[in-house]
């Protein structure tokens, strides 16, 4: 059975974008509080799950852009804290325009090129392959 249906977060990828948030969070105020272990080790769930959500998202180009951009900003977010942590010079610190670039550029395709070829439609379509049990269970 193939079902048509409009795309919405599932309830799962909500919960992991609400842990994402938190420990990004965390990792910035590592970062202002100068608690420099703590910042460090907090880059990498805060990456990994940056990553996550943006695989989970891959289907859907609005959401696939949005999260590379949100991926790279956390990336250039991380070396720059590194930088600052380690005390290196202040011209490393200007690297993070790379990630922080490549960020934008997702950003300036998708908004320049994807977007005008989506904006007649008025939702977002995902077909997707359904067994019957499930699609009876989520009916019920």
């Amino acid at each position: 059975m193939i079902s048509k249906r409009m795309y919405s977060i599932p309830e799962k990828f909500r919960k992991i974008e609400n842990l994402h948030i938190v420990f990004w969070l965390i990792k910035d105020l590592s970062w202002a509080m100068l608690w420099k272990p703590l910042g460090i080790f907090m880059i990498f769930p805060t990456l990994f799950f940056a990553l996550l959500i943006t695989w989970q998202t891959r289907n859907v180009k609005s959401e696939l852009y949005h999260n590379l951009a949100v991926a790279f900003w956390i990336i250039a977010n991380c070396y720059w804290m590194v930088v600052e942590f380690l005390e290196l010079d202040d011209h490393y610190r200007y690297y993070s325009a790379i990630p922080f670039a490549c960020g934008m550029i997702f950003i300036i395709i998708y908004y320049l090129f994807i977007r005008p070829g989506e904006k007649n439609q008025k939702t977002i379509i995902l077909e997707v392959e359904v067994p019957e049990n499930i699609a009876k269970a989520a009916n019920a």
